[in-house]
């Protein structure tokens, strides 16, 4: 579980693409992902165009740096066919980390761009990658090779561990 405590948010990269091998797994890790019902109500738009990366980065004011990464993926979540919709989002958040941890697992960097729940930068995002009104944009993953080295947080609070009741 070194992944997880090494992950860190990199919004800096450098010019070396992600080879298409590489983007597979990212994507097989994220679709191995636990989900409601077995719902699998994720879909993904994997972006190399330099020019889309960068009317992505225009979607949130938050997304500057999936612009200047040299691999974007939209994590999205179909809205028909769900058994239990109300937990897409909650697949998403799943998928999406996953995603994140093989990325460290290849020595690459990545950050979640948040997306949902805003409807504007929603249909933003929609608009640029050319989703379907069925499919909600979820968030952006930003991911390269990190142009530096990343510091992981130690965000473990102990005061925040409750046993047995409150």
């Amino acid at each position: 579980m070194n992944a997880i405590f090494t992950r860190s948010s990199v919004r800096s990269f450098g010019e070396r693409k992600v080879e298409p091998e590489e983007v597979e797994l990212l994507l097989k890790a994220a679709m191995a992902a636990p989900s409601a019902c077995n719902q699998q109500p994720w879909e993904f738009v994997v972006v190399t165009d330099p020019a889309i990366l960068k009317e992505l980065s225009e979607c949130s004011p938050y997304a500057g740096c999936i612009g200047r990464a040299p691999l974007g993926i939209a994590v999205c979540m179909r809205t028909e066919g769900l058994r239990a919709p109300d937990y897409a989002q909650i697949d998403a958040s799943a998928a999406t980390e996953n995603l994140l941890l093989e990325a460290v697992e290849l020595g690459l960097g990545a950050v979640w761009l948040g997306i949902a729940p805003g409807q504007e930068r929603m249909e933003a995002v929609r608009r640029v990658i050319g989703a379907p009104e069925t499919i909600q944009p979820f968030c952006l993953v930003a991911c390269g090779y990190p142009a530096g080295p990343a510091a992981p947080a130690d965000r473990y609070d102990p005061a925040r561990v409750h046993y047995e009741k409150w």
